[in-house]
């Protein structure tokens, strides 16, 4: 859509030619902006409710850099996912006041205050090791205008650690549960709880775990009911999906 067009479409809008609800599915299918390299899809939120995010990983250093100086030029929150120390730096340099969160691998920049939504996400990981991963959920909640609870380091190895927080996951509204070696701790938070708990298998463990798979053929394999599970080391995912929970809780 040309500014012409966007211009003609508002005067209808304004007219009463055309109803807010019909520009509002007009918009919806406005064209990417191609820069080359890429095409940014400036529009997502008004078909999903989130924004496109870059994934940085395969990327070079001023790819990113222009992605996320196209993306932050019309206004909105912007996210980079596995990104380089390199390309963080690069970055920064070019956005000063973007945030680099070296264990989530992201570089975030927030022009917009969302609109704080009820409830809030709890995030766990079993492990240290898990950290990125958690992190990665974390920064991306956040963004997405969310509440967010870490509990980290309480795998099932100490039972008790995880036991402590009870009483504060009993109060989440959605649990994102990550976790390596053999997957166990969404099982146990779910049996615990009766909020959705989302889970996130990492690449974590010795050489039997596979690169994560034996994580993930474990939660998928979980007795409890109210789990659901994204794909290994998908954090950013695993924060959308929880996003996606408490909107259509919201809307109703």
């Amino acid at each position: 859509m040309s500014p012409g067009s966007l211009l003609a479409l508002l005067a209808q809008i304004k007219e009463g030619t055309v109803t807010p609800e019909d520009g509002l599915a007009r918009l919806s299918d406005l064209p990417y902006e191609d820069i080359g390299f890429a095409k940014i899809d400036h529009h997502r939120p008004l078909r999903t409710g989130m924004p496109e995010v870059i994934y940085a990983a395969g990327k070079t250093d001023r790819q990113v850099v222009d992605i996320f100086a196209r993306m932050a030029l019309h206004g909105g929150n912007v996210l980079a996912t596995r990104a380089a120390d390199s390309a963080a730096a690069a970055v920064l340099a070019a956005q000063p006041t973007a945030v680099h969160n070296p264990t989530a691998r992201t570089v975030s920049l927030r022009q917009q205050d969302q609109p704080s939504l009820p409830g809030t996400i709890a995030v766990l990981c079993a492990g240290t090791s898990d950290l990125p991963v958690a992190e990665e959920a974390v920064v991306t909640a956040e963004l997405l205008g969310h509440n967010v609870a870490r509990f980290y380091d309480v795998g099932v190895a100490g039972l008790h650690r995880l036991l402590d927080h009870r009483a504060a996951l009993a109060e989440a509204r959605v649990i994102i549960a990550c976790a390596g070696m053999e997957g166990a701790l969404p099982s146990v938070v779910a049996g615990l709880v009766s909020a959705p708990v989302i889970a996130v298998p990492t690449s974590v463990g010795y050489g039997a775990a596979f690169g994560g798979l034996a994580a993930l053929l474990g939660m998928l394999n979980s007795c409890s009911p109210n789990i659901g599970v994204v794909n290994i080391d998908n954090g950013f995912g695993a924060a959308c999906l929880a996003h996606s929970i408490l909107n259509a809780r919201v809307r109703k």
